[in-house]
């Protein structure tokens, strides 16, 4: 069973670097959420504060980067070039499933280097939703996060994916009890995530009854991992395109999320640039997540991932001067225009898109 973990973690690493998995026809949404410009920004660009805070953790800007790798001996070196980037910049990162790691105690290491290249980093243990209702339960939740000695754990739901790959587990029935089980008694916060297909008002007001303490929306945009599992399939003839662009595009999730709950949310699915980061925080994103351009950069190394990451951390602040913002707490009141396909999709599902418009930070000394 490990070993086939392993060589799907494999698989995964390649066909995001080698083949086109991204979203094919549909958007983020980002492209239809409008800043507004300052002429007068009346703020210094060099004093600008871009720190942060979540889960009672301290970041340097809002921005960690995604979970994506482990169980594998390729990951422990993508692993560690981010790890060691997110804790010199003051960031975090998520780990990838350690579901590998639970059946095979080899593997930890793959894991575990994380926290030993970045010790006081905010580190995110993963395991499958579907893999509680299949077995896993609080002493596999334990072991991920003693693993890294982890802030806080992540419980992916990967629907698509388990539906498309010809090992899935598409028994998700019960599964919302069981993150509440975990969530209960767990001693360290629980993260729900999507993994590109997007989480619904719905489903974000059960993840806040079932006691999660933030949401990771993980929406359409970016990697799709029906795509990702159509690469994988060995029969041509089994291959089907249908759910490649499937789930709600990042930008609705969010606003659709932040709209609904009052625990924290993480934009996550397709971010690409300080802008889009700006965008969700301005859209009420505690924090953003961004994977595959990430991973484009680690298996390079650590000084191209903080390269990366810092050039996103200075586009950001380049769009907190442009709307005349100082921190990211204001940044979240600057005035904004929802519109296009995304104000149409979020006005039909009965979600304000107006009030965003009416918000103001203008402040000016004569």
């Amino acid at each position: 069973m490990a070993e086939t973990t392993g060589k799907r973690k494999a698989d995964h690493i390649r066909i995001c670097l080698e083949k086109k998995a991204q979203a094919k026809k549909v958007m983020t949404g980002f492209e239809d959420i409008q800043l507004i410009h300052r002429a007068l920004p009346e703020v210094d660009r060099e004093k600008i504060n871009l720190s942060s805070s979540f889960l009672s953790k301290k970041f340097s800007a809002p921005l960690i980067v995604g979970a994506m790798t482990g169980g594998t001996e390729e990951a422990t070196k993508i692993n560690a070039s981010i790890a060691e980037a997110v804790e010199k910049l003051g960031l975090g990162m998520g780990l990838g499933s350690q579901r590998a790691a639970i059946e095979d105690k080899k593997l930890e290491k793959t894991y575990s280097i994380a926290r030993k290249k970045a010790p006081t980093a905010f580190l995110i243990a993963n395991i499958g939703g579907v893999q509680l209702v299949h077995g896993f339960g609080l002493k596999e939740a334990k072991k991920a996060v003693e693993m890294i000695d982890a802030d806080a754990l992540a419980v992916h739901l990967n629907a698509v994916q388990e539906t498309l790959q010809p090992e899935g587990q598409t028994n998700f029935k019960g599964v919302i009890t069981k993150i509440s089980e975990i969530a209960s008694e767990l001693d360290k916060p629980v993260i729900v995530k999507e993994t590109g297909c997007g989480i619904s008002a719905e489903d974000a007001k059960a993840l806040e009854a079932a006691g999660v303490k933030a949401i990771d929306i993980g929406g359409v945009g970016g990697t799709s991992f029906a795509a990702v599992e159509y690469y994988r399939s060995k029969n041509p003839n089994s291959k089907n395109e249908t759910l490649w662009d499937w789930g709600i595009p990042t930008a609705i999730s969010l606003i659709e999320t932040t709209q609904t709950v009052k625990i924290p949310v993480i934009a996550s699915g397709g971010v690409r640039s300080g802008l889009e980061i700006a965008k969700s925080i301005a859209l009420n994103g505690k924090l953003v997540s961004i994977s595959q351009p990430v991973l484009e950069a680690a298996v390079k190394g650590t000084t191209q991932t903080e390269e990366l990451l810092s050039c996103l951390i200075d586009e950001l602040r380049n769009v907190m001067f442009l709307v005349g913002t100082e921190s990211i707490e204001s940044l979240a009141k600057v005035p904004l225009i929802v519109a296009g396909k995304t104000a149409e999709w979020l006005n039909i599902r009965g979600f304000d898109t107006v009030s965003y418009s009416q918000r103001s930070t203008l402040t000016f000394e004569y």
